[in-house]
C-alpha cells in the first residue's frame, strides 16, 4: 500500500489567482472541520492536522483565523460535503470530493467537466469500491516495530506501516484517524507529521497514454478550477 501512495495535493499554486483558490479551499475546509468538531485544535485533531497542512502550504494566518472565527459564530455558510465518481480519460477511475452550499450547482459544474472531456460521471459507489479510504500519518523515525506495538496497544486498526529512509508511514482506515494520531502523540510527544491526511488510495492503476493524456490534464485542470472541488483522487498512471 505504501508504495502506491502518492500525495495528490494540487500543484496549481503558480499564480496569484491560483494561490487564492488554494487559500479559499483551505478556508472552506477549516470552516467545516471547526464547525463540526470544535474550533480548538487541541480538542479537534482533524482541525489541528488541517491547520498544520495549511501552514505548510503557505496559507496566510489571517485566512485560517477568519475561517475559525466564522465557524465559532452563529449562522454563516452552510457547506456540506458532496462526492462524485466516474471514469476519466483512458477509462481511469476518478473520485471528486467537494464542499458546497449549492449541491445542484456543484453537480452541474462537475458533470460539465466530465462531459466536456468525453468522460462519464457515475453513480455513488461506482468506483470508490476500488479505492482504500485511508488515514496516512508520516513522521521521522527508525523503529516501526515500537510504533506498531504502540498503535496495537491503543486498539488502532493498522492497515500497513513502512519505514523508508528514516521516515515511518502509518496507514489506517479513515475512521481510525483521530485514535491513531492521539496514540502516536501520547506515546512520542509532539511529533512533526510530514504527512497528515485522509485520502483515497487506488487498489489498481490505469495507464493513460496517447491522446488521452492531454485530455486527462485538461480534465484535472477544469476540476481544480472549480471553487467547490476540494480534492480529486484517481488511479491514472501517465
Amino acid at each position: 500500500m505504501g508504495r502506491a501512495y502518492q500525495n495528490r495535493k494540487d500543484s496549481m499554486a503558480k499564480t496569484a489567482n491560483a494561490k487564492t483558490k488554494v487559500y479559499s479551499k483551505y478556508g472552506r475546509e477549516i470552516y467545516v472541520c471547526a464547525k463540526s468538531g470544535g474550533t480548538d485544535p487541541l480538542g479537534n485533531l482533524a482541525l489541528r492536522g488541517l491547520i498544520d497542512r495549511a501552514k505548510k502550504d503557505q496559507v496566510p494566518t489571517h485566512v485560517i483565523e477568519k475561517a475559525l472565527e466564522k465557524a465559532s459564530g452563529v449562522g454563516g455558510e452552510d457547506f456540506s460535503p458532496a462526492r462524485y465518481e466516474g471514469f476519466g480519460p483512458g477509462n481511469c477511475m476518478v473520485i471528486v470530493d467537494c464542499l458546497t452550499d449549492n449541491p445542484n450547482r456543484t453537480f452541474g459544474d462537475v458533470r460539465l467537466c466530465f462531459t466536456k472531456t468525453k468522460c462519464k460521471i457515475g453513480t455513488p459507489g461506482s468506483v470508490s469500491h476500488m479505492f482504500d479510504h485511508c488515514a496516512i500519518l508520516a513522521f521521522r523515525g527508525q523503529d516501526e516495530d515500537t510504533v506498531l506495538e504502540t498503535l496495537m496497544e491503543a486498539d488502532v486498526d493498522v492497515t500497513d506501516i513502512e519505514n523508508e529512509d528514516g521516515r515511518i508511514t502509518v496507514f489506517t482506515p479513515n475512521t481510525e484517524y483521530a485514535k491513531a494520531k492521539q496514540a502516536l502523540v501520547d506515546a512520542f510527544g509532539e511529533l512533526e507529521f510530514e504527512v497528515d491526511e485522509i485520502q483515497f488510495l487506488p487498489q489498481t492503476t490505469t495507464e493513460v497514454t496517447g491522446d488521452d493524456l492531454p485530455m486527462f490534464e485538461k480534465f484535472l485542470d477544469m476540476l481544480n478550477d472549480l471553487d467547490d472541488v476540494q480534492n480529486v483522487y484517481h488511479n491514472a498512471q501517465a
